[in-house]
């Protein structure tokens, strides 16, 4: 904050004469204190001339006088024992009865703000008494400005005087006192005695200048002081008052404890520095962990091309077959593995015929069942409420939550404004007459403040009606306000409430001399910035700095967009309006967001060319999410429609004959398999709608696409199977049983897989990833039954119409001339098998498919460190949205960290002393108290993330419950009566509680605590505790005593997630040590006691302090899931289950390194998705691994080349295509949070899958794949084929022709 200092230019002959008159009046006044006595026993001023409540005394020049009122011989022993005289001799002062009467009143207010620091506050009393009642008064006063008094014409009465101190005295008063707080406000109490310059840029002179400055509403007339060096010369006939200052951190005597550490860094202990941030390990360029990662990859190229030249140079031409001629010898597992795979080969064939012979009924039946089903949807419970989103219930952010809102309700609903002036310029501010120009900026300049509370008026005035009530409710019918009903103003926190919200206040300037203004807005502005819980503005303004819900307005809160503490220079206004909130199911909650929506509807209208104007609601975040749902509805039909499409054409197997192609397509077929996907997803949200199991957004975009991609993958296989398989004279049904039987096998290991990973990742305690899970494995395993029983039955009838050479669509007509389908494979699958399949299996090709993939793999992994954690909220907004200006403005503008509470549990005893001092931050505290370890927190900022010291309704208790006297107590009852009496109330109509300045009794503290929460401050009672701590505190039901509390600070300000996980971790380390403290000294009772830190953020960011950890966990236990699946369907192949859980690994992997790189942060949405691309990732290679396996060729390569030529066609055009067509439509979203999580993530992983599936596995299992079952090769010795074929794996899933009847899968289990 710049102040006035030093002085402008001005002409010279003004100067000359100022300097002149200046001389004039100095030389004449000392003319007139050389003929008056000032010397010790003398006085300055005795007694009243005024009648007011705070009178100006007479001047009396004469000797001091005998003081012999007994009553105020004991109010001046009180206060100042120093000038009451040894026993049996005659106390002198220049104060009467009265005078003591009226120090007494006027040191209330600072006994209350100073006690609690004693040397403080007895330093303070040093230099009242002295100036008011010392006997050498005289000797270091003098009145310089008197007039006729009013009560009596023959005196003169006081207006002004010089009060001449050693500098040391003061300085070391200042010194003593500079540190002492102010808990309710978080300040110190120089904000409040400091006038302008506050707390931050206050010293000895000025704190003196304020209390001596009539205009502070509270100093009957003007105190000048004056400090005196003791190297400079003597200012005769005066002697400058020098007492003995009290250090803080020392007694006074043996009456008090020396002042607490947070009053008195002085009395602090030491304070254990932060540790130092860690040394980064850097070797050479690299981090240590990527250059032991480099390394590792180096390593491993170097080996694996080593051994392959080795395993070169030492083969020979024989021993490419060497797996031909394996031991005869079958062993136990392989025997197992295949009686497992020709039990599940029985199984699928049974059901296959079963269906082909009866499509009508099982399609019936099943459409029965879906539609049963899927009615359920009309129950579904819908998660939209971001806390139940994100946070578990089980949570201890949560828990927390719900203890705070059950204690001390739920925080207030914020309703707030930020405000730029983007035409206006800064405007220059030259206070006359001789001040420095100051700048202003442009928010503040006359005009656009006039616009913004012509702005706020409307808004505090808007209504709308609310048809629960049948009324009109507006914001006085829901906004906090804290002295109601006393005082049943709003809160608003905004600069104009500087003004009283007004805007002839606005407008008023101070012109005494009526030539030109010496006061306007701009002065009275910096002075609340400086002091803004001042109740009088000492610059001439004549206005309070308090809002007119009678609470202060703290410049950082209201303003933004400065530098330093240069407030004036503020670009930016932010007006809030707190809302009272409720618990969620209550009625109340709905009349406050019916405001809300005509608040925000009323900002959506309003227009101001002169104002840039950000703004939010407490609904605003959930409104635009769920508008975000279906602002992209048109995009996502689109991509699914694209997917329809692609699929329809893509399955059927076209000629070059014209006759043929209405006739071999699959449109219908096609269609109706996505519908069936569709039909999984409806039946499995019907289902578990049942069950009560509630869903969320995120469920409904990403498994319609799961199961889409996991049903188009076995619909192509199925389909391309069915159509390589056909052999002329077969029938349909053995054809459809046999594709079943050796297909259905596959889909099984993918499925279940699927499944069982999907549901073991529900185990997760994150609600969004648990419903996802749940609903995820659930759809997957309806997808997998109606594609083995009704795709199969629809399939049976698409055979029948391509047998009868009917036309698609139109079935009605067929072509008699078309002859029979075609059995020659496809041209994709002709593409993979003689070119793409022969050039990716070269060695060379092979070596570098091998080191390219290991690379990125490598890669990948020393990126995993580095992957940031969190969700940029703006992600969360659709495109356009009114959020996202204000999310942008409140990121790069405000300057004022999120509350935090730290709550006291029950069980915990405040009314005894020694459990006091546990807690308290006063003088005679402990130094580890719970406020003293916040307060020290608050010292080391950064680190700590905790701004201020907390608020602390015990140490405003302790001040406020102190009565010098029965007349000066704030703690008072009607009399006759326990009814409390408030300070506003007469005094002849109340009586004090108790009297004394030491602590409550236990009786006491819990007596009167509910007095002092009810108690509105003023004056008289600052530490009045209703505007701070009406909330702060629980009772036990149908008593006084404290149940559960809470002491409230603010952390840091928060820009990023990392920030507010920073903040949450180290808020619980103090909390942690605070309950460690109470626990280990105090008999607690309740086992669940505990201080434990609370903000509003805290359920959504909590999260992310194990997210590793749970990604870690739910990672491995889908993989985990997903081997154990593929190890036992696969006929306990645990090779091959290796290496497909490996190469999913690997593109999980990947895919974390791509989301570092793409910027994509790890969060609850990522987690799904990885989630996701560990199920999608079964399908690019369970069913090429398991091609592989059941292949009996006779070598790796000749396994891996049939493998990929028959499975990966499908592969590729099923899974791959499809989804990648989708994905590119989701390119067009509006929706940043589709942009990022949906199409980047899932692109990704298609991108991955597909590369992994049909390069890196073919290759992998070229080199180390699974050796030939040699079970399967007895079998296939022992049957002949009995269908011509010149191959004799015409697939790798139909592994033996031989088996057709019900008769040849029978023979195996022989």
């Amino acid at each position: 904050m710049i102040k006035y200092t030093g002085l402008d230019m001005i002409s010279r002959r003004f100067y000359l004469s100022l300097v002149g008159l200046v001389i004039f009046i100095f030389l004449s006044n000392r003319e007139i204190a050389a003929a008056e006595h000032h010397q010790n026993g003398y006085c300055q001023l005795y007694g009243h001339c005024t009648d007011a409540a705070k009178p100006k005394p007479c001047v009396y020049n004469g000797k001091a006088k005998a003081l012999n009122d007994t009553d105020a011989l004991g109010m001046l022993l009180s206060l100042c024992p120093w000038l009451i005289a040894p026993e049996g001799e005659i106390t002198y002062t220049c104060c009467d009865g009265p005078g003591i009467q009226v120090l007494m009143d006027s040191v209330q207010p600072a006994q209350q703000t100073l006690g609690r620091c004693p040397s403080c506050y007895r330093n303070f009393l040093n230099l009242i008494c002295s100036t008011t009642c010392s006997p050498n008064q005289s000797s270091f006063m003098n009145v310089t400005k008197s007039s006729v008094a009013e009560l009596d014409p023959t005196k003169q009465q006081v207006d002004a005087v010089d009060v001449f101190l050693e500098r040391d005295f003061p300085e070391g008063m200042y010194n003593s006192c500079k540190d002492v707080n102010f808990p309710s406000g978080n300040e110190k109490v120089m904000e409040l005695y400091c006038g302008q310059y506050g707390a931050e840029h206050c010293s000895a002179q000025r704190w003196l200048d304020y209390l001596g400055n009539p205009d502070n509403g509270q100093t009957p007339y003007e105190f000048d002081y004056h400090f005196h060096n003791h190297s400079a010369p003597a200012i005769p006939p005066f002697t400058p008052l020098n007492i003995t200052v009290h250090q803080c951190n020392e007694g006074i005597g043996n009456t008090s404890e020396p002042c607490s550490c947070q009053d008195c860094p002085k009395s602090c202990p030491p304070v254990v520095p932060p540790p130092p941030p860690p040394v980064p390990c850097v070797i050479g360029p690299f981090d240590c962990f990527t250059f032991y990662v480099l390394m590792s990859l180096l390593t491993f190229v170097v080996v694996f091309t080593g051994i392959l030249i080795l395993n070169r140079l030492i083969s020979s031409p024989t021993t490419a077959h060497a797996e031909k001629n394996l031991d005869p010898d079958v062993g136990c597992v392989e025997s197992v593995g295949e009686f497992i795979e020709g039990l599940l080969r029985v199984g699928f064939t049974k059901l296959g015929r079963f269906v082909s012979r009866n499509p009508f009924p099982v399609i019936f039946i099943s459409v029965v069942i879906v539609v049963a089903l899927s009615l359920g949807m009309f129950m579904i419970t819908m998660i939209t409420n971001p806390v139940e989103l994100w946070s578990p219930p089980e949570s201890d952010a949560r828990l927390q939550k719900d203890y705070f809102d059950a204690n001390f309700g739920p925080f207030y609903r914020t309703e707030q404004l930020i405000i730029q002036a983007p035409h206006t310029n800064s405007s220059p501010y030259k206070p006359p007459p001789f001040y420095p120009t100051i700048p202003f900026g442009p928010v503040l300049d006359k005009s656009i403040l006039h616009q913004v509370l012509d702005l706020q008026n409307k808004i505090a005035n808007l209504s709308v009606f609310y048809e629960p009530e049948n009324r009109s409710i507006g914001l006085q019918d829901v906004c906090y306000a804290p002295l109601s009903p006393d005082n049943k103003n709003c809160t608003i926190m905004s600069v104009l409430n500087y003004f009283q919200n007004d805007h002839n206040t606005l407008d008023h300037v101070y012109n005494p001399s009526g030539f030109f203004p010496l006061k306007d807005y701009r002065d009275h502005l910096m002075f609340c910035e400086s002091n803004p819980t001042a109740l009088n503005d000492t610059t001439g303004f004549d206005s309070t700095c308090m809002g007119t819900y009678g609470g202060p307005v703290y410049p950082w809160v209201a303003l933004a967009g400065y530098d330093g503490e240069n407030y004036n220079n503020a670009t930016i206004l932010v007006i809030t309006f707190p809302v009272v909130n409720y618990q969620s199911d209550d009625p109340r909650v709905k009349r406050a967001e019916a405001w809300e929506k005509a608040y925000l509807d009323f900002m959506k209208n309003y227009h101001n060319p002169n104002l840039s104007i950000a703004y939010q609601a407490e609904r605003s975040v959930e409104d635009e999410i769920e508008r975000e749902s279906t602002a992209d509805i048109i995009t996502i039909a689109m991509s699914y429609l694209v997917m329809f499409a692609y699929v329809s054409v893509a399955l059927g197997r076209f000629s070059f004959s014209l006759e043929r192609l209405l006739i071999d397509s699959k449109i219908i077929l096609g269609l109706c398999g996505v519908v069936i996907v569709f039909c999984s997803v409806a039946s499995a949200v019907g289902a578990l709608s049942y069950l009560g199991v509630p869903a969320t957004l995120i469920v409904i975009e990403v498994v319609p696409f799961l199961v889409l991609a996991v049903g188009v993958d076995n619909i192509f296989i199925l389909v391309q199977t069915y159509q390589r398989e056909y052999q002329p004279g077969e029938s349909r049904f053995d054809l459809i049983a046999r594709v079943l039987g050796e297909v259905g096998p596959s889909m099984l290991l993918t499925s279940s897989s699927e499944s069982v990973a999907f549901f073991l990742g529900a185990l997760s305690n994150m609600p969004a990833v648990k419903a996802f899970s749940m609903y995820a494995a659930t759809a997957v395993l309806f997808n997998f039954l109606l594609q083995i029983t009704c795709f199969i039955a629809l399939l049976s009838l698409e055979a029948v119409r391509q047998e009868q050479n009917r036309f698609e669509v139109i079935c009605c007509f067929r072509n008699k001339k078309a002859g029979q389908r075609s059995s020659s494979p496809g041209l994709l699958q002709q593409l993979v098998e003689n070119v793409y399949a022969p050039v990716l299996l070269n060695n060379v090709v092979r070596w570098l498919v091998v080191v390219i993939f290991s690379t990125c793999f490598f890669a990948s992994i020393s990126f995993l460190p580095k992957l940031s954690i969190g969700l940029d909220q703006r992600l969360a907004m659709p495109e356009g949205s009114y959020m996202l200006d204000y999310f942008n403005m409140e990121l790069d503008y405000l300057n004022v960290g999120p509350p935090v509470y730290y709550v006291v549990k029950d069980g915990y005893n405040y009314s005894t002393l020694e459990n006091q001092n546990k807690i308290c931050g006063t003088a005679g505290c402990n130094s580890d108290s719970l406020t003293s370890q916040i307060y020290i927190a608050s010292q080391q900022s950064e680190y700590q993330h905790i701004a201020h010291p907390a608020t602390s309704w015990i140490d405003d208790y302790f001040d406020w419950s102190k009565a010098p006297d029965a007349t000066h107590s704030c703690c008072r009852v009607y009399q006759g009566t326990d009814t409390f009496c408030p300070a506003s109330v007469p005094n002849d109509t109340c009586v004090a509680c108790r009297n004394g300045t030491s602590r409550p009794s236990p009786h006491e503290f819990d007596e009167y605590l509910p007095f002092f929460l009810n108690d509105i401050p003023c004056i008289e009672c600052a530490k009045g505790g209703k505007a701070a701590y009406s909330g702060a505190v629980s009772f036990k039901p149908n008593t006084t005593e404290v149940k559960a509390t809470y002491f409230m600070t603010y952390h840091t300000i928060c820009r990023n997630s990392s920030d507010y996980i920073t903040a949450i971790e180290r808020s619980r380390n103090i909390s942690a040590n605070i309950t460690k403290m109470l626990k280990d000294s105090t008999d607690i009772n309740n086992k669940d006691f505990e201080v434990y830190p609370y903000s509003i953020f805290y359920v959504f960011y909590e999260q992310y302090l194990t997210m590793y950890r749970n990604a870690v966990i739910n990672l491995i236990i889908c993989t985990s899931a997903i081997f154990i699946i593929t190890f036992l369907l696969l006929g306990c192949d645990l090779f091959s289950a290796l290496i497909c859980t490996f190469t999913i690994t690997m593109i999980t992997v990947d895919l974390m390194g791509v989301m570092y790189l793409w910027g994509i942060d790890l969060n609850a949405i990522s987690l799904v998705n990885l989630v996701m691309s560990v199920g999608i990732s079964v399908e690019f290679c369970s069913h090429i691994t398991r091609a592989f396996a059941m292949s009996i060729k006779p070598t790796r390569v000749e396994r891996a080349h049939y493998a990929l030529s028959h499975i990966g066609s499908s592969v590729l055009s099923g899974i791959t295509l499809t989804k990648a067509l989708g994905i590119m439509i989701l390119y067009f979203s509006k929706s940043q949070l589709f942009q990022v999580y949906y199409f980047r993530m899932y692109l990704s992983i298609v991108i991955l899958g597909g590369t992994h599936g049909l390069i890196f596995l073919p290759v992998l299992l070229s080199y180390i794949g699974p050796s030939v079952n040699k079970a399967r090769l007895r079998r296939k010795a022992y049957h002949r084929p009995t269908t011509a074929s010149n191959d004799p794996e015409r697939s790798p899933l139909i592994s033996d022709s031989s088996i057709q009847t019900e008769n040849n899968y029978n023979t195996i289990l022989a």
